[in-house]
């Protein structure tokens, strides 16, 4: 028995005839493009990483900041005591 996957569904949905020639282990006339569309979704991802790594960044920056802020105004305050 074989595994439908979701990427083979949304093939037929989207192309009958492209399901069936990938059925059939005919490649597509437009490799080209098709390479070109996987670099770019890879470049994007890489992108999308390093945006969630430099928020992450970001926020640990926020939250050493603020604790620098809470030191000194404790030291301030237990300084004016």
């Amino acid at each position: 028995m074989r595994t439908i996957r979701a990427s083979e569904i949304s093939t037929f949905i989207f192309c009958q005839r492209a399901w069936w020639y990938q059925r059939q282990d005919i490649p597509s006339e437009n490799q080209p493009q098709m390479t070109a569309g996987t670099t770019l979704h890879t470049q994007h991802g890489k992108k999308v990483i390093l945006a969630g790594l430099l928020r992450t960044l970001a926020y640990l920056l926020v939250l050493a900041a603020l604790g620098l802020l809470a030191a000194e105004l404790t030291q301030t305050f237990l300084h004016a005591l």
